[in-house]
């Protein structure tokens, strides 16, 4: 099936809210309870066997200020399609498309774990990276960059974490990378 045929099927089938057309991919915005449906009629009828990707974004400022973006991929025919959901503040739920790719069951904890977007009918929704219980979302934009207290000792820091030495700081100069570098300060 050719990527404009499958497009078609879906707008035709399903109301899509905007289309995108980018560098040679193209984004479907789409109805958030919509999703679970649109997703089901991609695998078993337009060939999307693969979800290579799911996660969301924080249009921190904007209303709605959330979006949650599925990457499809067909192995058959080779093309890639993009579709996004809006989610508001208000309304932090989105069904889960987990029994139609089971590998969305890891992603869209993650997700919740991370935004705190949460997924409807999602067969173990619980935190994958933070422990069970930690109150804050940290890839909110609004999660400060030098972390937050925590209130559980001997589990993480008990004060904030510094900057200093993360694997992605680097103090800017023109020098070069070795010198920059916090962590191969340390090597030596």
């Amino acid at each position: 099936m050719i990527l404009a045929d499958a497009i078609a099927s879906l707008e035709s089938q399903f109301t899509v809210l905007g289309k995108k057309e980018f560098r040679g991919q193209t984004t479907l915005i789409v109805e958030r309870h919509l999703i679970a449906d649109i997703c089901s009629v991609a695998k078993s009828q337009l060939g999307f066997d693969l979800l290579s990707n799911l996660c969301s974004v924080d249009n921190f400022g904007s209303e709605p200020r959330f979006e949650v973006v599925y990457e499809l991929y067909s192995v058959e025919h080779n093309h890639s399609l993009r579709l996004k959901i809006a989610v508001s503040e208000d309304e932090l739920e989105v069904p889960t498309v987990s029994a139609v790719w089971g590998g969305a069951n890891w992603l869209e904890r993650e997700v919740y774990d991370m935004m705190g977007i949460r997924f409807s009918g999602h067969p173990d929704l619980r935190r994958i990276l933070m422990w069970e219980g930690y109150p804050f979302y940290p890839l909110r934009k609004d999660f400060p960059l030098a972390g937050r207290p925590s209130e559980v000792t001997g589990v993480a820091f008990t004060k904030a974490a510094p900057l200093e030495g993360g694997p992605y700081v680097t103090t800017p100069s023109p020098a070069g990378s070795r010198e920059r570098e916090p962590r191969s300060k340390r090597l030596e």
